[in-house]
């Protein structure tokens, strides 16, 4: 579903990702784990589009992003760190919108906008302005913006920040439950204990490179660690040992 190769991407003379490669099939959650810096939203943002690579590619679904954007986009959704919506917008406006620009009929739209509200029990708040939600409420319309369009990939930006523990969990129920059904996620968290618990593969993430890729495992086996360890441990062995 999703194949990266050779991507790079430099932001003047700092190579922000180095020749980074990965596949990521239907039905499987990877997790990119990594520092502040470490190049996880420049690689969701270059895959979205929002930024162009210096060298390498990325194909979704088969098909080269920067050659076929359109086509490309229509299956990806996106879920950034930072939900930046027009304040004076209503919840149930933005996912009305959102359905809208990716060519959903008002009727479809309408209809699949009351089951997506019952996921966080939206129910009553989706009339509110965005400028009143909380951070929380803002992060769960941004879910519920990316599963409206039925997307193939589903890109995540830190998944669960500024959720409330029961919605925490009814996300990453969804998650799952995108995956069970065939979808695609790549998801870049600094939440390792929600990495270990949902992700079928993981990746880590180091100054731009990509230091080692497997499920946990693995990941455990060969940073000498029990599996009962914590994704921390683990991730704080094999990165030490790249210095």
């Amino acid at each position: 579903m999703l194949e990266i190769k050779n991507l790079t991407k430099y932001f003047h003379q700092n190579k922000a990702v180095d020749n980074l490669s990965l596949k990521i099939k239907k039905g499987e959650i990877y997790s990119l784990i990594g520092p502040n810096g470490s190049g996880k939203t420049t690689i969701i943002k270059s895959i979205i589009g929002l930024l162009r690579p210096d060298e390498g590619f990325v194909k979704v679904d088969g098909k080269n992003v920067l050659k076929n954007p359109r086509e490309t986009k229509k299956i990806i959704g996106y879920i950034p760190d930072d939900p930046a919506v027009w304040p004076e917008i209503t919840g149930e406006e933005f996912l009305y919108f959102t359905g809208k620009l990716h060519g959903f009929k008002g009727s479809q739209i309408k209809k699949e906008i009351p089951k997506l509200l019952k996921i966080f029990s939206l129910q009553g708040v989706e009339k509110e302005y965005f400028e009143n939600y909380s951070r929380g409420n803002k992060q769960k319309f941004a879910i519920l913006a990316a599963f409206l369009i039925k997307p193939k990939l589903l890109l995540i930006d830190e998944p669960i920040v500024g959720l409330d523990p029961e919605s925490a969990e009814a996300a990453k129920k969804k998650f799952r439950e995108f995956a069970d059904q065939g979808g695609a996620i790549l998801m870049a968290t600094h939440t390792l204990s929600v990495a270990k618990e949902i992700s079928d593969m993981i990746g880590v993430l180091k100054t731009g490179n990509l230091l080692k890729t497997g499920t946990f495992q693995q990941l455990a086996k060969k940073a000498k660690l029990k599996k009962s360890s914590s994704l921390e441990e683990v991730y704080m062995a094999l990165t030490s040992s790249e210095k």
